[in-house]
């Protein structure tokens, strides 16, 4: 099965997320976490349908601490939402699928 999230990390975040051409989703999570386990299958569906218009990305908390902390990230899972680098919308918690939509369906062309 491909996989249309992309996993990102303190590294490559700028030329992932920021840099992007298209709004991007990104999804603060942990492993140890249960809504965020909960919200997994749902974000990797948006990734899918929304493919070429909205870029999915993951983020491990633990794995990307620096970014975490620049985004003020003190709950997970914490979605938010950018375009053109800028924040544009962001949730905390495990929301249904059609909550998340609802954050970005304005953003997207």
């Amino acid at each position: 099965m491909e996989n249309f999230e992309i996993i990102v990390n303190d590294t490559n975040f700028g030329a992932e997320v920021l840099e992007s051409k298209i709004p991007v989703l990104v999804d603060f999570w942990a492993e140890w976490c249960g809504p965020c386990r909960m919200l997994g299958p749902v974000i990797g569906e948006i990734a899918k349908e929304y493919a070429g218009k909205l870029k999915v990305c993951k983020i491990n908390v633990e794995e990307a601490p620096k970014t975490a902390s620049d985004y003020g990230i003190m709950n997970i899972p914490t979605i938010m939402v950018l375009k053109e680098g800028q924040i544009v919308d962001k949730a905390v918690g495990a929301l249904p699928k059609k909550d998340i939509v609802a954050k970005f369906q304005e953003h997207i062309g």
